[in-house]
């Protein structure tokens, strides 16, 4: 890294850059370690918006990574911050878990099936068919779509479980109403991540391990871009993006000195 970059905030996104099917990835830890040694401002970011900032803290936890759950900015967060600022004390039929709910209802939204404000779509483990053809109805009568993420498919030990961004599609295809997509690659999550935090964007770097979300998402809101290839991208994959990471490295343990 050029010595005339200075960072004075991380965001830095969880599966594949901090941890990988439940385990710690080298290095994670001993980065986190230097973060709050150097008192850095940062960010662990997901677009994943099925659990809470506590119950991810607590997972982290288990693979040997202490974050505090204020360091913590998911998806659904974001979205509810987007909504608060937005409409603030609406009404929404959500679809969505724990993570989703809870973050609408700390700012105060009320969750309905009659005359929504909002359809919230966020992802769930076990999505209803019921629950989907509510949304298709609301939406025709007008009810503003808004999704978490465009993430089309989640992992799964048996393997891709349909995600945010496939409903969303099947609810569009049915509507021809397009949600607003809040979480990663839109950078609107970057934005108020660095709010949260205070940091500003030329002074604030992002590590992702994907291309297509992170990256891109890091280089729109103008921040320092850093790509691990401990997680979805591969090296031989970056060339034929339009678009370049600033820096791109083995894994988090090459990044420690940099903090």
């Amino acid at each position: 890294m050029s010595p005339d970059i200075k960072i004075d905030a991380w965001l830095t996104d969880m599966d594949g850059v901090l941890v990988r099917e439940g385990d710690a990835i080298p290095g994670a830890a001993q980065f986190l370690a230097r973060l709050i040694e150097k008192k850095r401002k940062f960010l662990v970011l997901t677009n994943n918006s099925i659990f809470t900032p506590r119950d991810l803290a607590a997972r982290l936890a288990n693979s040997g990574l202490e974050v505090p759950e204020d360091r913590i900015w998911t998806s659904a967060i974001a979205t509810a911050q987007f909504l608060d600022d937005q409409a603030p004390n609406a009404s929404a039929f959500v679809i969505g878990e724990a993570g989703l709910t809870t973050a609408l209802h700390e700012i105060g939204y009320t969750m309905t099936s009659t005359q929504p404000d909002f359809v919230v779509l966020g992802e769930t483990r076990t999505y209803s068919f019921e629950s989907i053809t509510t949304a298709i109805r609301l939406v025709e009568k007008g009810a503003r779509f808004i999704a978490t993420n465009p993430d089309v498919t989640g992992p799964s030990p048996e393997g891709p479980l349909p995600a945010t961004g496939s409903v969303a599609a099947l609810i569009t295809k049915a509507t021809g109403v397009s949600p607003y997509f809040v979480g990663k690659p839109n950078p609107m999550m970057f934005r108020s991540a660095m709010n949260k935090i205070e940091a500003h964007s030329e002074a604030t770097a992002m590590i992702g391990d994907r291309m297509d979300t992170d990256v891109i998402a890091g280089i729109e809101a103008g921040l320092e871009t850093f790509l691990v290839l401990t997680g979805s991208t591969r090296e031989s994959e970056i060339a034929r993006f339009p678009f370049r990471p600033r820096h791109v490295v083995d894994s988090i343990a090459d990044i420690v000195d940099h903090v």
